[in-house]
């Protein structure tokens, strides 16, 4: 089976670590990742939500944060900080500064982001295709109003240095509309027997992604079925701000709302928790195949079984 996710960082990566645990190794996993996120910091290329999925499935990402490495030390920051060269508020850890090295040496050497991506999973070897979704330059920005004024902010300072106190007011997914979908992305989503929507962010993360032209068009047109998990549970984000920039694009935090804004056209089926089961009927009505299952979490095995009804859930939508 071929199995295509759009994916994010930290939930997007640990519902993969489930999904791993849930298919046998006959199966094929691409996960198409999201790079909106993407910044420049020190003259560095950083990419959290490519690295967050490869630390996560290669065995190297800080547990308990959910990004970042394990066993980190923070050296080169506080030189960078005794030199004045910010910004403090984004850590980079030592062993993470290395992996940005790499990526950057590779992109000025002129390598495409897919294949420095493709050989950073050389060592991490996180037992799925991982694609960026595009080669190009995207990135997320935010307009807020503080006292500052109207402006806009890159996404990881909204969320990194002003932890999403402030109201989103649009987001901006800057550069999306001229890029190109990276290689074997459309192709991926075109020959996948079932394609996944992890419970990311349906704004920042799977959002940014759809919103590279040919990507929503290719998930809507695959004849394979797609089915999401619901990244809101009782009203409101498991970890997150996804009710932030849910309110910026007006859709209500709840996961009735999310499969809505998805909708039929895009999704055929779509997971929310137990708690959330009086929204069955109203995504049913709406034409996408509805089930309650525990979304939480917890653990591998816990996240295998979201995994597992995800793929069941695809099978009973099957085009």
């Amino acid at each position: 089976m071929r199995i295509v996710a759009l994916a994010g960082g930290i939930g997007g990566a640990r519902f993969l670590r489930g999904l791993l645990a849930a298919v046998g190794p006959q199966d094929e996993i691409t996960v198409i990742g999201n790079t909106g996120d993407d910044i420049h910091l020190y003259g560095l290329k950083v990419c959290p939500d490519l690295d967050t999925v490869m630390y996560t499935l290669g065995g190297g990402i800080h547990e308990e944060q959910g990004w970042g490495r394990t066993d980190e030390t923070w050296s080169i920051k506080a030189e960078m900080k005794e030199y004045g060269v910010g910004p403090e508020w984004f850590g980079l850890g030592d062993r993470d500064f290395a992996t940005h090295l790499v990526r950057s040496q590779m992109l000025t050497a002129g390598y495409s982001l897919s294949q420095v991506t493709e050989a950073l999973c050389v060592r991490w070897k996180p037992g799925v295709r991982l694609l960026p979704m595009s080669d190009d330059r995207v990135e997320t920005h935010v307009r807020i109003t503080d006292e500052q004024g109207t402006r806009a902010v890159h996404f990881q300072e909204y969320w990194v240095r002003l932890h999403a106190e402030v109201d989103a007011e649009a987001i901006v997914p800057v550069g999306a509309d001229t890029a190109k979908p990276a290689p074997g992305v459309l192709e991926a989503i075109a020959e996948a027997d079932v394609i996944l929507f992890p419970p990311s962010n349906p704004v920042v993360s799977i959002g940014t992604i759809l919103a590279v032209p040919g990507i929503r068009e290719a998930v809507a047109a695959a004849p394979a079925p797609v089915v999401g998990l619901s990244p809101i549970i009782g009203g409101a984000p498991v970890r997150g701000m996804a009710d932030k920039v849910l309110a910026a694009v007006g859709v209500e935090a709840t996961a009735e709302a999310v499969a809505l804004d998805y909708g039929p056209a895009l999704v055929d089926g779509w997971l929310v928790d137990t708690v959330d089961e009086a929204s069955v009927a109203a995504v049913e009505a709406a034409g996408i195949a509805c089930r309650a299952v525990p979304l939480l979490m917890t653990d591998v095995e816990a996240t295998a079984e979201m995994a597992r009804a995800a793929l069941a859930l695809a099978e009973q939508v099957r085009k």
